[in-house]
């Protein structure tokens, strides 16, 4: 079985299908996956840090956040990614970005060769718009997070980031974050004690329950009213 073969079975396979990778030509994806590897990476584990050398991996399992650092050592999430999330894409054009990306859950990744995507998109152009097209989503995203960690309170950015960390873990009708007050600080932008009162708000107007190291939503549809993009709805 070719190397490409092996990667497009069972849970990689199916990640590479729902990603932008699945765009490219079928000898394209043998060249990228002939030097590409399996990485399995335990929660809290570091995949980049700020100014290291550029990197590039297919999300297959896992929750991951992108962040970002201030001198003053605050923290403040741009990015979350999850399965068929493709990282990395805009290091291919670009070089180091001062961010650090790290796991919230266990993660399995493929790590692909950033300088053999380069050269893919120098030689075809349907995989140089494919990825053209991964970078914008990329930059609108980053958009509206701008907008909402500028604009929006810190309630609403606390709401917001509970959605998203519940949507991941989501089992039958419970929506549960499993995150701790000091990780929902630095995802917010804010810390702890801002973090805590905004909860103890959230959770008298009985829009979530909350427990040591979960938080579970009860009210989902109220609680992303609650965020700066449901506000704007």
């Amino acid at each position: 079985m070719s190397r490409q073969g092996s990667f497009l079975e069972g849970a990689t396979g199916e990640s590479v299908r729902a990603s932008y990778l699945a765009e490219f030509p079928a000898e394209a994806l043998d060249r990228l996956f002939a030097d590409a590897i399996q990485l399995d990476v335990p929660a809290g584990g570091m995949l980049y840090r700020e100014g290291d050398q550029p990197r590039a991996g297919l999300v297959v399992r896992g929750l991951i956040r992108v962040y970002m650092t201030s001198p003053e050592g605050r923290q403040v999430t741009v990015r979350y990614a999850r399965r068929a999330d493709v990282l990395g894409t805009p290091a291919v054009i670009g070089g180091p970005v001062l961010a650090a990306v790290q796991t919230l859950t266990d993660a399995s990744l493929l790590m692909l060769n950033l300088r053999t995507l380069e050269t893919l998109a120098r030689s075809d152009p349907r995989i140089a718009w494919a990825m053209a097209e991964e970078v914008t989503r990329r930059l609108y995203d980053v958009l509206a997070e701008l907008a909402g960690n500028t604009f929006g309170t810190v309630r609403q950015r606390v709401a917001r980031h509970l959605l998203d960390l519940a949507a991941h873990g989501q089992q039958r009708q419970t929506l549960v974050a499993k995150v701790t007050q000091q990780d929902l600080a630095d995802a917010a932008g804010s810390v702890r004690e801002v973090v805590a009162r905004a909860l103890r708000d959230l959770r008298a107007d009985g829009l979530i329950e909350t427990r040591t190291g979960a938080i579970t939503l009860l009210d989902p549809v109220r609680l992303h009213a609650e965020t700066w993009r449901g506000s704007w709805a």
